[in-house]
């Protein structure tokens, strides 16, 4: 008898012991990680000369990482646009092909936010809207 009250007595000691173990580390404030480098962006088109002064006609978000998402119309082809030009956002595009008018009506185009962990702060002004639309026809990035 008194060696089963022992060994019962040593049991509830260790499960105690385990029980207090895993409550200290379920305490500890969970920090969140990921295994992807964050990818959000804000793009942006407005009528003006810059961004500063641009009123925004049209804005979407999109984020890449871990999968394509935001209110971007086509985010999966938007963001394997962007990963084949590794997030530089001047080589998006293509030559125009297309005759515009040289009338003076300027369209910025501005995408700002993270993509694979670097800040992005970038902006390019068209003359107008048939130049944009002529040099980003075959783009998903900016087809919003």
């Amino acid at each position: 008898m008194r060696y089963t009250a022992t060994a019962i007595g040593a049991t509830l000691s260790t499960a105690a012991l385990l029980l207090t173990a895993g409550a200290t580390a379920n305490a500890a404030p969970a920090s969140p990680e990921s295994l992807y480098a964050p990818s959000a962006l804000v793009l942006a088109v407005g009528h003006g000369d810059d961004a500063a002064t641009a009123g925004v006609d049209r804005a979407v978000t999109l984020s890449c990482a871990p999968t394509p998402s935001g209110s971007h119309p086509d985010s999966t082809a938007a963001c394997s646009e962007l990963m084949a030009v590794d997030g530089q956002f001047g080589l998006i595009g293509s030559t125009p092909t297309t005759p515009c008018t040289r009338q003076w009506d300027p369209i910025t185009v501005t995408a700002a936010g993270v993509w694979q962990g670097q800040r992005v702060s970038w902006t390019t002004t068209y003359g107008n809207a048939c130049e944009m639309r002529a040099r980003l026809a075959d783009s998903a990035v900016f087809s919003f």
